[in-house]
């Protein structure tokens, strides 16, 4: 599934550490690698700079590209399929494939909508954000004083990170829904070690 890159995660806090001199702040868009979600580098906002910040998509192996390609073989496969039983008189045969190609159309339709939703955390020294917003673009918020606010993780011994949690004050919030064991663990290290930093006084 995967050519790693380094730990965008890592990179994210440590430019957050060097903000004030580094240039590579200024970055719009970080992959976390090539299967899974966009990272965010959010803006800096001189009143409550982020600490951390990331935006979790949905994980989709095939891409519009590859969608419109596959649909091209299939029509053509199709009609491939179709045209001897349409000379031979046996159209009904034509329509369950023309059936079948529509179905698979809208399925692929409805996988990439889902896709348009995602997850934001960011982190600054005054709040955790978390935010939801779903393919129809209905937006959910949580915010947390960082102070209050720790992690809880839920372990298998065989799968890794099953679970993945914020809790503050008696409120608990799963977030990380969307990566996988691995790729959650690294998250958390990283949300984890820059909650810390803020507690600490950054």
């Amino acid at each position: 599934m995967r050519r790693r890159e380094p730990s965008l995660f890592q990179d994210l806090a440590r430019q957050s550490g060097e903000a004030a001199t580094s240039a590579t702040s200024d970055r719009t868009w970080t992959r976390y690698n090539d299967s899974m979600a966009a990272i965010k580098v959010t803006p800096h906002i001189p009143a409550a700079r982020p600490v951390f910040a990331a935006v979790i998509r949905p994980h989709r192996s095939l891409s519009r590209g590859s969608f419109q390609t596959l649909m091209w073989l299939s029509c053509l496969v199709t009609a491939a399929a179709g045209i001897p039983f349409l000379m031979l008189g046996f159209w009904p045969i034509v329509g369950f494939l023309v059936l079948d190609l529509t179905i698979l159309y809208l399925a692929f339709r409805s996988n990439f909508r889902d896709a348009e939703g995602f997850e934001e955390v960011e982190l600054t020294p005054l709040e955790l954000l978390v935010r939801h917003v779903t393919p129809r673009g209905e937006e959910r918020e949580w915010r947390f004083n960082p102070l209050w606010t720790r992690l809880t993780r839920e372990n298998d011994d065989e799968y890794g990170l099953q679970r993945l949690a914020l809790v503050s004050r008696g409120e608990s919030l799963v977030i990380a829904r969307e990566l996988s064991p691995p790729e959650r663990e690294s998250f958390a290290e990283e949300l984890s070690r820059a909650l810390s930093r803020v507690k600490q006084g950054y």
